[in-house]
This record gives C-alpha cells, sequence and structure tokens, in this order.
C-alpha cells in the first residue's frame, strides 16, 4: 500500500471548522464520513493524476461549509494552504459579464447595441453586440486557442495590442450563425466596460462585485511570482516541471483573475442568493443564447449550462499555463463545488468536481458511455506518435507556434515516454470536431499495451492542414 508523502496531508482553515458549526438548523453542514471522502478523493486523485496541489471549496444550502489545501504549491511553499490564491484564469469572465450587465442597469451600454459605438474599428463592428461578445458568438478569432503558452507569450502584451492583432482580422462567421470560444471577444468586451464605466476595469470589478462580497482577488500576472502557487506542466509521463507563465497581459479580462477556492465559493452563494446581481441579471448569464437558426447553445454569458443525470449546472472551467480550475453550481439544490490546481495537465479539476458532487449531492444515476468515432486523420496521428517515440517532429507538418511547444527538453519528454510503449492498439475520437480560433479541434483516445493517453490536437482546416496543437495527456 502506497504511503502519501507529507506533501499530501490537508490543510483546513479554522475558519471554516469554526463556520462549519454555526452555519444555521437549516444547513446540513459535511458530516465527518462526507469529509474523509472528500480527503480520500482528493489525495487519491493528485496521487493518480501527478498534480502537485489541489484547493477546494464546497458550498451547501447556500453556506460555506468547507474549505482545504493539499499538495504543494511551489517550489517555496512545499505544504498548500486555503489562503493562497490560485489562478482562476477563464472563470474570471462570469466577472466580466457580471459588470457589462450592471453598467446596462445603469444605462451606459446595452448589451443588443453594436460594437462600433465604441470600437469601430474591429472587424463586424457595425454587426457584433456585446451580448455575442460574452456569449462566444461574434466570429471574432480567439487568440488563444491553445493548451501551451505560444511563441508570442514569452513578450509583454496591452489589451489594445491583442484588439489591434485579431480583433481586426476577419470575422471566421457571421455573428450570430455560430458558437466558438473567443477570448478576443472578452478582451473587447472589457475595453467597452472601461469606456462605459470611465474607469479602469480593475477598479470597476472591485467595486462593484468584490468589495460587495468581501472577495479579495488579485491580478493573475502579479501571482506570477514567489510567494504564490506555481504552475506546473508535463510532457506525455515525462517529469513533472515548473511551467514558464506567459509574459504580463496576455490574460487580461479573457483570464484576469487569482482568487483562493473559498473567494470563488463566496461568488457561488451569491449565485444561488441572487445578491449583488438583481435575479434577472442571473438569469441572463445562465440562460444559454439562441443562434440566428434558433438553435440553442449551451453557453450563456460567463458561464455554460449543461444538464447530465437529471441535474442541470452552471459552470465554467479554466486555464492558464500550468493551472487548471472547474466550478460548478447546482442551483436547484443550492450545492456549488470549486476546485483549482496548479497544474495544466491530468484532468483532476474535471475528476475531482465530479467526485466531489457525488459526495455532497444525492448519488447521481450512472451515465451512458460515449460511442466513439474513428474518423479523423488516425493514420497521420500514427506517423507523429512514432516520430515523437524518437524524439522527432517533421517541422513541414508543424505551425511556427507548435514547433516551439516542441522544445528539446519536450522532445526528450515524449521519446522516453512513448519510445518503449510500441505501436499504439487504437486511436479513437472522444467528441466531433469543433472550430476555434481559426483551427479545426479534435479530441481522442490513444491506447497503448501499458498505457493509455488523452490526445488533444488544433490543426489548420482541410485535409493536409498542420498541427497547432498537439498534447498528450497520460489518462
Amino acid at each position: 500500500m502506497l504511503r502519501l508523502p507529507p506533501a499530501l496531508t490537508p490543510v483546513l482553515t479554522l475558519a471554516c471548522a469554526a463556520l462549519c458549526l454555526s452555519v444555521p438548523a437549516a444547513a446540513q453542514p459535511l458530516t465527518p464520513a462526507e469529509r474523509a471522502a472528500i480527503e480520500r478523493a482528493v489525495t487519491g486523485t493528485l496521487r493518480e493524476t501527478r498534480v502537485p496541489s489541489a484547493q477546494v471549496a464546497v458550498v451547501r444550502d447556500g453556506q460555506l461549509v468547507f474549505e482545504g489545501a493539499w499538495g504543494k504549491a511551489a517550489e517555496t511553499i512545499p505544504q498548500a494552504r486555503p489562503d493562497l490564491p490560485y489562478q482562476i484564469a477563464s472563470n474570471s469572465k462570469q466577472f466580466i459579464a457580471a459588470l457589462l450587465l450592471l453598467l446596462e442597469n445603469d444605462g451606459r451600454l446595452s448589451l443588443d447595441e453594436p460594437v462600433a459605438r465604441w470600437l469601430p474599428d474591429i472587424s463586424g463592428a457595425d454587426r457584433i453586440t456585446p451580448r455575442q461578445l460574452l456569449s462566444h458568438t461574434s466570429g471574432l478569432p480567439d487568440y488563444w486557442p491553445h493548451d501551451f503558452a505560444f511563441a508570442a507569450t514569452a513578450e509583454p502584451v496591452t489589451p489594445d495590442q491583442i484588439i489591434a492583432r485579431w480583433g481586426r482580422q476577419p470575422l471566421e462567421f457571421e455573428p450570430g450563425t455560430r458558437w466558438e470560444y473567443s477570448n478576443t471577444g472578452y478582451v473587447v468586451a472589457a475595453r467597452i466596460a472601461e469606456m462605459a464605466g470611465g474607469a479602469p476595469l480593475w477598479q470597476q470589478l472591485d467595486q462593484r462585485l468584490f468589495a460587495p462580497l468581501g472577495i479579495k482577488p488579485l491580478p493573475l500576472d502579479d501571482t506570477n511570482a514567489a510567494g504564490f502557487p506555481q504552475g506546473y506542466h508535463r510532457y506525455a509521463t515525462g517529469p513533472v516541471r515548473p511551467a514558464r507563465p506567459a509574459a504580463r497581459g496576455w490574460l487580461w479580462a479573457a483570464g484576469e483573475l487569482s482568487m483562493t477556492a473559498a473567494d470563488l465559493a463566496r461568488w457561488n452563494i451569491a449565485r444561488i442568493n441572487r445578491q449583488v446581481l438583481p435575479p434577472e441579471d442571473w438569469e441572463q448569464m445562465e440562460t444559454p443564447v439562441r443562434l440566428a437558426d434558433g438553435s440553442r447553445t449551451t453557453y450563456g454569458l460567463g458561464v455554460a449550462r449543461r444538464s447530465a443525470g437529471g441535474r442541470t449546472r452552471i459552470e465554467h472551467g479554466g486555464e492558464s499555463v500550468g493551472f487548471l480550475s472547474q466550478n460548478a453550481v447546482w442551483l436547484d439544490q443550492r450545492t456549488a463545488v470549486t476546485v483549482l490546481t496548479n497544474a495544466d495537465y491530468g484532468g483532476a479539476e474535471n475528476a475531482l468536481t465530479n467526485r466531489i458532487a457525488a459526495i455532497v449531492l444525492p448519488k447521481l444515476p450512472p451515465v451512458p458511455a460515449r460511442v466513439a468515432d474513428t474518423g479523423g486523420r488516425v493514420d497521420e496521428i500514427r506517423h507523429v506518435l512514432a516520430a515523437l517515440a524518437a524524439g522527432q517532429i517533421d517541422p513541414a507538418r508543424f505551425t511556427p507556434n507548435a514547433q516551439y511547444y516542441f522544445i528539446p527538453g519536450a522532445l526528450a519528454d515524449y521519446r522516453a515516454s512513448l519510445s518503449t510503449l510500441g505501436a499504439p492498439l487504437s486511436i479513437s475520437s472522444t467528441r466531433s470536431p469543433w472550430l476555434r480560433g481559426g483551427f479545426v479541434g479534435r479530441a481522442y483516445s490513444v491506447r497503448y499495451k501499458a498505457q493509455r493517453f488523452r490526445l488533444s490536437t488544433y490543426a489548420e482546416p482541410g485535409e493536409n492542414g498542420r498541427w497547432e496543437q498537439f498534447i498528450l495527456y497520460a489518462d
């Protein structure tokens, strides 16, 4: 039997224990058995995925009933703590959407007016609305579709530089006709918020959302420093390595915030209780938008709404360099689970969200297995995997950004990971292709005799489009 290293010893705040004892009788604090089950779920998942640390918060009956941290937060912080702010990245988008709704309530802007009122040089500005920016239906290309830091992110950037480079490219589709995730849209939306609100973005967020809730996030860029959780990366099954963060400015508005799981839980409580925003604004955020042909998406304004096992949850994920997070709210059950991790691999954030939900919610019925589709460039994937097993790639088949990802250390880790496994037994797609940032995204399951991987790819359109991303994750 494996013994957990000291770094996986849980840290729980005394405030949490006191809070759990003082909740009203109507609330249902976690039982000792539930707390023990959460601890087993977290420590087991960190061990399985080799993710260095996790921070967790649980809301039940609209009350914060649990917060804890496990593992190593950084090379200089061997024990994670619940009071350390983790990078929540795209979980920040719901705060941007909330701010624009408040500005609309003030009469300073309309979510359904043309963006041209504020930024006339944006492509399609006379046809795009702020609502479409917030719902990812604007057609603006995504400036960061990758799951790694591409070459340009090595240098600092400003919001206006992002807008000038990506916001003026040709639209990928007519506004309102398709859903395609776009970080660019949120940078444009936040600049509109600054102009309409007459103050910097952070000042408005703090005055209108953070201060009323008593939460104290930090700008994400400020937490890429000593004294804060450090992000980690892994190439295939290679060693876990500290990740090199992007330069300042790249996640502005698209992933602005670092905060504790408990702070994000307090935002979830506001959602559950319909506080800070009028109830109708919360409804707008949580209602999936319809496309021009009448079909409904699963995304509202800054959050997604998904149903599974007879329940509906409001959720979003977040990814920055070296960090993954997941935040889920079950409104009908007045329950929420927040999981923050300091690794951009492994899928611990999703696994833990589901495992903890199974502990704190009534048992869910089993979900039928997904039927895999075996189409989609499988033969070429086999060739790429064989080359990676030899520590090589064919540069002509990869874009400059993908070549930037495959540094010598990455190729060495891929070679060490794959060279002894032989040829894959099977490669099957796990979801239908999607479009993002001008690339075709695909996801696969790759099975060897002794190892399974998840493969995430983006490629230029067309049968022979070059690879923009080709990343294996140990499964």
